[in-house]
């Protein structure tokens, strides 16, 4: 019992992870030259959730802008809400998920304690 909690508590930390960087990604949506970032989770050795976090080096849309009487480069972050939104209603949900996973297996230890006392 006590290793599911642990695996769980580690997914409620990663998710929380997760989500972080996707409200730093929606931040900078308009911060130009930003390079979204993603994480990425895997299994790890004792069944815990590991994460990894990688830079997205996709170039942002480049414009030019008239700064006093010369045309500039610039490009704007790479970053699309489009893809971000989606992504952060998912980790949402499945934050909720491990949370209700630790509620029952709170509420499943009570009982069995009751049994037995």
């Amino acid at each position: 019992m006590i290793h599911s909690v642990n695996s769980t508590n580690s997914a409620l930390q990663a998710y929380k992870t997760r989500l972080g960087v996707t409200a730093d990604n929606i931040a900078n949506v308009n911060t130009d030259e930003f390079k979204k970032r993603r994480v990425t989770l895997k299994e790890g050795t004792n069944g815990d959730v590991q994460v990894d976090i990688n830079r997205v080096n996709t170039p942002g849309h480049r414009y030019q802008e008239l700064e006093g009487d010369q045309l500039v480069g610039k490009e704007s972050s790479n970053v699309t809400l489009e893809e971000e939104i989606p992504e952060m209603m998912i980790t949402q949900r499945t934050y909720e998920a491990n949370l209700k996973v630790l509620q029952t297996q709170d509420k499943i230890s009570g009982t069995l304690l009751d049994i037995m006392g």
